[in-house]
């Protein structure tokens, strides 16, 4: 597993008081800024090909994604903790196509988009591959996922 894909799946999404991570196994919980059967997308434009940026200038490129997402009532929210704390929006009836586009504006490596407690880290890098997962609750979620490639959701 590379260490991009390792931290991805090893990290934690959401908002505060409800904190997920993915997982292999289902059936996933449905997180509370959504409804079942929704599409949601989590989109950054904090540390681009995950390389750390500058905090002005992730500050300034969150700031021009939140100006481009108003349509999918966005909610704040972040990725990973600590360290490589990354402030993110979360987005409510969103495509996936749409989410892949956002992400690659913002030189992501990966957007996580779901419908549901479905989940899916999609890769940006070249065709666009969903890797198919669950949700969980942050603390429910033991060690690391491996979740699986798919051709689409």
């Amino acid at each position: 597993m590379s260490d991009l894909r390792a931290a991805f799946l090893g990290s934690t999404y959401g908002r505060a008081g409800e904190r997920v991570s993915l997982t292999p196994a289902g059936p996933g919980i449905v997180p509370h800024w959504c409804e079942a059967g929704q599409r949601w997308a989590i989109v950054t434009a904090w540390n681009p090909s995950g390389q750390r940026a500058a905090p002005d200038l992730n500050d300034e490129r969150q700031a021009a994604l939140a100006r481009l997402v108003w349509a999918w009532s966005p909610l704040p929210g972040w990725n990973g903790e600590g360290p490589w704390r990354e402030e993110t929006l979360i987005l409510r009836d969103v495509p996936l196509r749409e989410a892949a586009r956002l992400g690659r504006r913002f030189g992501q490596a990966a957007v996580v988009w779901g419908v549901g407690g479905r989940a899916a880290l999609v890769w940006l890098d070249g065709p666009v591959r969903p890797e198919r997962c669950w949700l969980r609750r942050a603390a429910d979620s033991p060690g690391t996922a491996d979740c699986g490639y798919t051709a689409g959701l």
